[in-house]
């Protein structure tokens, strides 16, 4: 299982595209960078909560780090044409970069990422880069889901309902994360920057949940895949795991509306 498993890992990069190599060794980087500001963070020490803490670099380049290393993958099993894969797949990568590098270079200046027009810089990058990059992936997120739910014979089905799920699952993170920016965007505008800071974030919970199916089910039914089992079976373990995951989304949703 073991060799089958690191196999089919180390084919994702012999046998990638060279878009799919830039988007895997972007996605490293980021996740090197969410590591090494969490190296920072603990001998830097200050808040972990709040609009400037070194939570941000910390959790968005490990998160964007693992999702678009997930997206490369799971792309591979959508029934895309080549050209539209790399444009996808491109614009996707050079979205994450940008939001990764614009939060990590205002942390680095002391200075909040969002809702801040006080300079010129911040202005740029909080309404260009992270507003812009926000929309490139919503976009692209939705138009993967629903190439997704296209026939691809070439993926087993099990992979196939996995991949659909995550990627159904991944809107509601899109939507959790517009959400926020929204609010915070109003409150900013017609309050003041503090409450907006202080606001913005409440669906960070359902965000969280929702924005990690795309790597955990896919990922459960490629370790299916290297076990001795068919495909019957594996279905149905991935039938089981949706489910679980939908109530456990579900669940999530309910408390954070509920608790505000």
């Amino acid at each position: 299982m073991i060799r089958e498993l690191t196999n089919k890992i180390t084919a994702l990069w012999t046998n990638g595209r060279v878009v799919e190599r830039i988007g895997y060794v972007v996605a490293i980087l980021a996740f090197t960078s969410g590591l090494f500001h969490l190296i920072v963070y603990a001998i830097d020490g200050g808040p972990w909560t709040g609009p400037v803490s070194w939570r941000k670099p910390v959790t968005f380049g490990l998160s964007f780090g693992i999702v678009l290393a997930t997206i490369v993958w799971v792309s591979t099993y959508i029934s895309i044409g080549p050209k539209l894969r790399t444009v996808l797949v491109g614009a996707f990568t050079a979205a994450s970069a940008i939001e990764v590098v614009g939060i990590t270079t205002q942390q680095w200046r002391g200075l909040p990422s969002h809702f801040n027009d006080e300079d010129a810089l911040s202005a740029l990058i909080g309404r260009v880069g992270l507003a812009g990059g926000g929309a490139v992936l919503i976009a692209i997120v939705l138009a993967l889901t629903v190439l997704s739910l296209r026939p691809a014979p070439q993926t087993p089905p099990s992979m196939r309902l996995a991949v659909r799920a995550g990627l159904l699952i991944l809107v509601g993170a899109m939507a959790s994360g517009a959400v926020m920016i929204a609010t915070g965007a109003t409150l900013s505008a017609t309050e003041s920057h503090e409450l907006a800071y202080r606001v913005s974030g409440w669906l960070k919970p359902t965000h969280a949940v929702t924005m990690h199916a795309v790597t955990v089910l896919p990922a459960l039914a490629l370790l299916a895949s290297c076990l001795k089992r068919d495909e019957a079976w594996r279905l149905r373990l991935v039938k089981l795991a949706v489910a679980a995951y939908g109530a456990a989304v579900v669940i999530t949703v309910a408390v954070n509306v509920a608790l505000g």
